[in-house]
C-alpha cells in the first residue's frame, strides 16, 4: 500500500491510499475535488471508495464532486454521522472495532470523540489517520464532546504500537511545537523536533507522516498526564488548562 498527502485548502491534507496490486484506491477525508482528482489521474489509479474521519466542511467538501467524476462504491463514515445526515453519500456506518478490508489489509475503525461526536480514525497496516483529533504535536479543538471524552480518545489513540506512523488533517506542526515548548521548556526532544519541522517547511516539504512514539516524547495532548506537565494534578483538569492555552496560543 502507498500513501500519497494531497495538500488541499490551505492547510489540509487528504490522503490518496492505493494498492498497488489492484490498482484501486481510497481517499481519506478529500476536502476539494480538483487536488485529489490531480493525483489520482497522475497515479493512474482506480478511486472506489472515500473514507471520512468526521463531517466538517473542509474534510468532506469534495465528496459530492468524487462521486460524480469517478466509481465510489463505498463512502464510509461513523455511524453517529450517518444517524445524523452529515456526511453527503454516506454509504456505510462505521463504529468503534469495526473493521473492512482493503486491498487485502484490514482497516480498523477507533471512535474517537470530542472535536466532534462522530469523529473516528482509521487504523491500517501501522498507518493511523486521525483527522483533526490528533495532529503531529497538538489535538483539535473540543468543539462537540466534553475534554475528559477528549482526553479519554487520546488516551485510546497513545495506546497504538509506538511504531504506528499518524497521518492527521492539518499541517499545524510547526506552530503546535511552538506550543508544546511553552510547556516544557526543557524538553529536548520538543526543541529538537520544532527545529526539524521548521527545516521541512522552509524546504517545501510536509512534516507527515509524524512516529507515534515519538508524539509520546513531544504532544503536551499525550502527555498531559505525564509527571513533567501534570505535577501531580488532576490529569483531566490539566488537560483542560493546555487545551483552552492552545485555543488563545
Amino acid at each position: 500500500m502507498r500513501i500519497i498527502p494531497i495538500p488541499c485548502l490551505r492547510d489540509n491534507y487528504a490522503y490518496l491510499l492505493i494498492d498497488d496490486n489492484g490498482g484501486r484506491a481510497t481517499v481519506v477525508d478529500p476536502s476539494e475535488v480538483d487536488p485529489v482528482v490531480s493525483a489520482v489521474e497522475r497515479e493512474g489509479v482506480a478511486l472506489r471508495e472515500l473514507w471520512i474521519t468526521h463531517h466538517h466542511w473542509d474534510h468532506v467538501g469534495g465528496i459530492e464532486g468524487l462521486v460524480r467524476l469517478y466509481e465510489i462504491e463505498h463512502v464510509r463514515g461513523s455511524c453517529y454521522d450517518a444517524e445524523h445526515g452529515r456526511i453527503a453519500n454516506q454509504s456505510v456506518a462505521l463504529g468503534d472495532g469495526d473493521e473492512f478490508d482493503f486491498g487485502g489489509s484490514t482497516v480498523r475503525v477507533l471512535e474517537i470523540p470530542g472535536h466532534t461526536l462522530g469523529a473516528i480514525a482509521f487504523v491500517v497496516d501501522g498507518h493511523l489517520f486521525s483527522g483533526d483529533t490528533l495532529f503531529l504535536a497538538g489535538c483539535g479543538r473540543v468543539f462537540e464532546g466534553t475534554m475528559q471524552m477528549m482526553s479519554e480518545s487520546l488516551t485510546k489513540l497513545r495506546e497504538l504500537p509506538a511504531e504506528t506512523r499518524l497521518w492527521c488533517g492539518h499541517e499545524y506542526t510547526v506552530n503546535n511545537l511552538r506550543f508544546a515548548k511553552t510547556v516544557e521548556p526543557d524538553n529536548a526532544d520538543v526543541l529538537a523536533a520544532l527545529a526539524e519541522a521548521i527545516e521541512i517547511r522552509e524546504s517545501g516539504g510536509f512534516t507527515v507522516p509524524g512516529m507515534l512514539e515519538r508524539e509520546m516524547l513531544t504532544n503536551p495532548f499525550l502527555r498531559f498526564d505525564h509527571p513533567a506537565v501534570a505535577h501531580g494534578r488532576d490529569p483531566v483538569r490539566v488537560f483542560s488548562e493546555i487545551r483552552e492555552a492552545k485555543d488563545a496560543f
